[in-house]
């Protein structure tokens, strides 16, 4: 039975409004786990309440009912004199009536006819013990050792992006019982991949406590991507271990942390895909599981008569527009940081968070200000997918200073010039000129230069968790999303992709290595690139999802990363280590603000003939061969990147270049992505001498 306290005048007194969520009184602060008995500071902004209650319960005691007596600005408090750590709770209106439909818990708390309970939105832990879900109150302890953030400079970041679960699924040499879990991302196979391969960060899809919507529990499928938060201080607890899951919230954060220990020790960054645009509340008939039943018209943006705004086509859109969401936000970044270690955020439809009155993008909006002006968060990285669903929601470029974007722009390029083009050429058309991937390759600088940011605020990618991995780009023309219940009508059309002449699978020796050659240019092209590159868990072992380019809801082997050694994977994994050491190699050779500082850096640019590329030539797509000379005037070596996006094989005449005195430069081929790179590589041509560059591949040379 449920058994209602009653506040003391003192009590009342004793609470504040600040920090939000359950904190130690201030009379108590500095106490240790277990100090004055688990008394505790509760306050909760829910200015949609009257008055509001929480009920909790103690570990090992009964559950129990406490209205939070004072409100402060629309802040419910009080202090609870029995909520030790580990209390799971939760909140409710006072009132027995609710104009807001409630899906958790699903039965009444000990039968008493009590109302079903609203998550903290600064709840530490979720529980879902019981067939509901409670908020927990959790401790702050662990060993962290010497560990701290590594503050990688941009320059030098390689992004991976990688599910929890999905990396280690399938590992033969990970536990099974340690597999799709944060300490199977941390287990030695999958720290060793990381570090043979060259990444610097690791980027985790939504680790933030999530829920399935319900059309997909209706299908029998999960929301896998976890892009649909309901605890925005929450780890998610199915990625834990089952051993930690069953010894409680405590032991799943522990597991959390450890990941992160171990990935630092190993010289890796942790960047967390967060979720902060929408909740998964969903539209106004959705379940109601926080904020809805807090207060609705300011958590969520409307248009002043209830009626949702929705910019990112989940329901419904948190409101920027009001301080508490925009502080509620802030808490939940800095606590990520300050209690996890964490090393920097890729924020999902960020463009949303940038919605002012008007729900226009501002690029000064006090989100962004409060975040470059607090000195924990500015100390960050900061990734934007910059654009959402909305009016105006592309802002590619737009971010302030201290961002890096999502380049959409190189994605297309790249995609276009290699794979689209290719298809169009090889059946008797036309394929585009060599502008946009002269631009791509050189950091995208007048897409940036606006915002008063240089070329390493370029985010570069070919592919991410969204559409089709690098190997399906490759051999699919259409997306095959059947398995997702939705007879094929999700997911992006405009893929720009290449079957290289049969659609999915084949035994064709030709078309294997033409798809192979594809994916070595993609992949060589995104390392040789000015900015910030990322790869999609799997590529680098050409791992396939058949052709689904929306598998959010595929938490199978279709999206679990593929370790079964092919020739493909092993080819493919071999060239990506290669392209990555070269990328190393070249930037360990510049200085440090390479390639910031425009005055010392140099890009030149030439035709196949070594001449410099014309205005004509530029823009003619019959000339799809160019020369890139980049370095830096006090640089140890400089870089030739030599492009040939033709059907023929073309003799390059390397341009005149001349070292001290009079004497011609030499040109050291260190890779090509044709099938002949073994025969090849550490050949030496003289400047202004000619040397073959194969149809469709990239020759790269150093001096």
């Amino acid at each position: 039975m449920v058994m209602p306290l009653f506040d003391t005048a003192s009590t009342m007194d004793a609470s504040r409004a600040v920090p939000l969520g359950v904190s130690v009184p201030r009379v108590d602060s500095g106490g240790t786990r277990h100090a004055a008995g688990g008394r505790a500071n509760v306050a909760c902004y829910a200015p949609g309440v009257p008055t509001l209650e929480i009920v909790y319960i103690a570990p090992g005691g009964d559950w129990r009912v406490q209205a939070l007596p004072n409100v402060t600005h629309g802040v419910h408090h009080g202090i609870v004199e029995d909520l030790p750590y580990g209390s799971r709770y939760g909140f409710r209106p006072a009132a027995p009536e609710q104009a807001f439909p409630l899906a958790v818990p699903t039965k009444d708390i000990d039968d008493d006819g009590g109302q079903p309970l609203l998550l903290d939105p600064y709840g530490r832990a979720v529980d879902q013990r019981d067939g509901f879900l409670t908020s927990v109150r959790m401790a702050s302890d662990f060993d962290w050792g010497r560990d701290e953030r590594l503050r990688l400079q941009w320059r030098n970041t390689i992004i991976y992006e990688t599910h929890v679960r999905g990396q280690s699924m399938l590992h033969p040499d990970v536990p099974e019982e340690l597999r799709g879990t944060y300490a199977g991302m941390a287990h030695p196979a999958i720290v060793e991949h990381l570090k043979a391969l060259g990444v610097t960060s690791v980027q985790l899809l939504p680790v933030h406590f999530h829920l399935d919507e319900p059309h997909l529990q209706d299908l029998g499928l999960t929301n896998y991507w976890g892009y649909n938060t309901a605890a925005f201080f929450a780890p998610h607890p199915a990625y834990a271990t089952r051993t930690a899951q069953t010894a409680g919230p405590e032991a799943v954060q522990d597991e959390f942390k450890g990941m992160v220990k171990v990935l630092h020790a190993a010289g890796l960054e942790v960047i967390l895909d967060v979720v902060y645009n929408h909740t998964a509340e969903g539209g106004p008939h959705g379940h109601t599981v926080s904020f809805r039943g807090l207060g609705e018209e300011t958590y969520y943006r409307t248009d002043g008569h209830g009626k949702y705004l929705d910019t990112t086509g989940c329901g419904n859109s948190l409101n920027f527009g009001e301080p508490r969401v925009v502080q509620m936000v802030l808490d939940s970044l800095r606590y990520w940081v300050d209690e996890f270690h964490i090393d920097g955020f890729r924020f999902d439809l960020a463009v949303t968070l940038c919605r002012n009155a008007a729900n226009e993008f501002d690029p000064r909006h006090p989100f962004l200000v409060a975040l470059a002006a607090d000195p924990v968060l500015s100390d960050v990285k900061l990734i934007a997918e910059p654009w959402d669903v909305g009016y105006g929601g592309w802002q590619t470029g737009r971010f302030p200073g201290g961002w890096v974007d999502w380049n959409d722009h190189f994605r297309d390029s790249l995609r276009s010039f290699w794979l689209a083009d290719r298809a169009a050429l090889e059946s008797g058309g036309q394929g585009g000129s060599v502008a946009k991937l002269a631009d791509s390759l050189s950091g995208s600088a007048a897409l940036f230069q606006a915002s008063g940011r240089s070329r390493l605020a370029s985010l570069n990618y070919i592919t991410s968790h969204d559409g089709f991995t690098l190997n399906d780009l490759v051999s699919f023309d259409r997306k095959h999303n059947e398995d997702n219940g939705e007879q094929n009508r999700d997911g992006h059309g405009d893929n720009r992709s290449y079957n290289h002449g049969v659609e999915g699978p084949t035994e064709d020796g030709d078309i294997l290595a033409s798809r192979a050659q594809s994916r070595r240019n993609l992949m060589a092209s995104l390392m040789i690139s000015l900015g910030v590159p990322m790869i999609t868990a799997g590529d680098e072992l050409a791992r396939t999802q058949q052709g689904n380019n929306n598998a959010y809801c595929q938490d199978n082997a279709i999206t679990w990363v593929d370790w079964t050694r092919t020739p493909e994977s092993h080819e493919m994994l071999r060239s990506t280590k290669r392209y990555i050491r070269l990328r190393k190699e070249f930037l360990a050779a510049q200085p440090h603000d390479f390639p910031v500082r425009d005055e010392q850096s140099y890009l030149y640019w030439f035709d196949q003939c070594g001449k410099p590329m014309s205005m004509e030539r530029w823009n003619d797509p019959q000339h799809r061969v160019m020369q890139l000379l980049l370095g830096t005037d006090d640089g140890a070596l400089a870089g030739l990147v030599v492009v040939n996006g033709s059907t023929t094989d073309v003799q390059v005449t390397l341009p005149r270049v001349t070292a001290e005195g009079t004497a011609p430069r030499m040109f050291e081929l260190r890779l090509t992505t044709s099938p002949l790179h073994e025969l090849r590589q550490g050949g030496v041509v003289a400047s202004g001498e000619r040397d073959l560059v194969e149809a469709n591949s990239i020759s790269i040379y150093r001096t």
